[in-house]
């Protein structure tokens, strides 16, 4: 028990030092540094509660099962543009700190690449082929919308759409750049520079960093690219400077215990080589979804004290919110139509409240027809009716009754005329109260009333 009180107060000192003061008044000094330790332990709660762990090991096995599928496909279509012979590089690269077992992975891995002919495959075998790719980014695109706290996943046509363009743009824009790269550092000008000081010692610092500037700029392209939420390029390389950072650091790391892992070659023979590749794809995913959680609180610094959890909201906080929603959302249409429109990050962060409370009524407002998505990406929200003819207390049954299982409503509970007559006198009661109130007249400025 002593233990537990002094664990219980060391946590509770520790949360008083980072979220009691107000960052707005500090020194700007003082507010970097909380700002980081607040990063740092919103980060470190995450991956205490476990399912950025979980998350990352389920990717290790779908990818276990999808990359000589992948990799098929992307060397068929970098065959075409001549810079299929990257692949091999680009493996003993990735592969690189599992050291000569990297090299016996990539040797199978190309092996089974070239057993696989997309050209012969057929309909059927291409149709399976793409179906395995797919679904891994599918995968990945669900662990990255967990992160951002986006709980619906793209429409199926857009899905689709968007991961053959990922398929065959991609590896082509990346082997591009590694052969670019290799034919600035074989040019003559450039061979003729390193031979001229200070020249030389700055192109070789620069080959020894590009190699990072490439890591980073991956990242930082699938933290834009995957979430189905708008990422802020600035937030995105915050999140890839620091998942670069520690995917070089844990590689050196990861280096030296494969070297002095002996015993398990003794002890697992052939299979070590399965087992060291696994741990390393897990860590590799856990950095990437690491960089992309200090992306998410990097763009949303109000999420860093809410811990992720089942949000339980009232019916009381339910109804303010679909009020308030309905209120910004009609005064930016017919007082403010030539700003942006609202969306849900935005309409949570000038709310206040996570985005899993704004969710699930903005949802309900859209399921019953209030408000309407527009096709921008993200999505902005408008008025899908007339505000003149839709009544507050229309808004406020649809939301009460928003989350109700069709298998459970209140209408399928047993009859009791006591019971019923106070419920009934309740809703009339509301009713009258509200008689004739439209949400237009929730939209009026408080400068106009």
């Amino acid at each position: 028990m002593p233990s537990m009180d002094l664990h219980q107060h060391l946590k509770t000192r520790l949360h008083r030092a980072l979220w009691a003061d107000d960052l707005a008044a500090a020194r700007p000094l003082r507010r970097r540094a909380v700002f980081v330790l607040r990063l740092l332990y919103a980060v470190a709660r995450d991956l205490a509660e476990g399912q950025l762990t979980l998350r990352a090991m389920s990717l290790v096995y779908t990818t276990l099962l999808s990359l000589v599928p992948l990799l098929a496909l992307s060397f068929s279509v970098l065959k075409a543009f001549g810079v299929h012979n990257q692949v091999r590089p680009m493996l003993l690269t990735l592969l690189a700190p599992l050291g000569d077992k990297g090299l016996q992975m990539t040797e199978h891995v190309i092996g089974f690449i070239e057993n696989i002919r997309v050209g012969v495959l057929g309909a059927v075998g291409l149709g399976l082929l793409i179906y395995t790719v797919t679904s891994l980014l599918q995968k990945i695109e669900g662990a990255f919308n967990f992160v951002w706290h986006v709980q619906r996943p793209r429409p199926i046509a857009q899905r689709f759409s968007q991961y053959l363009s990922v398929l065959t743009v991609g590896p082509v824009l990346v082997f591009s750049a590694l052969g670019i790269t290799a034919t600035l550092a074989n040019a003559k000008v450039v061979q003729t520079l390193m031979a001229i000081e200070p020249f030389g010692t700055f192109i070789e610092f620069g080959g020894r960093l590009l190699p990072y500037l490439f890591v980073i700029t991956a990242f930082a392209f699938v933290y834009v690219l995957m979430p189905n939420t708008r990422v802020r390029l600035r937030s995105a390389f915050f999140g890839a400077v620091i998942a670069g950072f520690l995917w070089q650091t844990l590689g050196w790391g990861f280096a030296t215990f494969v070297v002095a892992s002996t015993q398990y070659t003794a002890i697992y023979a052939g299979f070590a080589i399965v087992i060291m590749a696994m741990i390393w794809l897990y860590l590799n995913w856990l950095i990437v979804l690491v960089g992309a959680s200090f992306a998410f609180y990097h763009q949303n610094p109000g999420q860093l004290g809410v811990r992720r959890r089942e949000l339980q909201i009232s019916n009381r906080l339910k109804e303010k919110l679909a009020l308030l929603i309905a209120a910004l959302i009609g005064r930016h249409f017919y007082y403010s139509s030539n700003t942006p429109a609202w969306t849900l990050e935005t309409l949570a962060r000038q709310l206040g409240v996570p985005l899993e409370a704004v969710q699930p009524v903005l949802q309900a407002m859209v399921g019953r027809g209030f408000v309407t998505e527009t096709a921008d990406e993200p999505p902005c929200y408008v008025p899908a009716r007339a505000f003149e003819t839709v009544s507050v207390k229309e808004l406020l049954d649809a939301v009460r009754a928003a989350e109700e299982d069709p298998a459970l409503t209140a209408e399928r509970l047993p009859n009791d005329p006591p019971v019923d007559a106070v419920l009934a006198r309740l809703d009339a009661a509301v009713g009258d109260s509200l008689r004739g109130q439209t949400l237009r007249e929730l939209t009026t400025p408080s400068e106009v009333r």
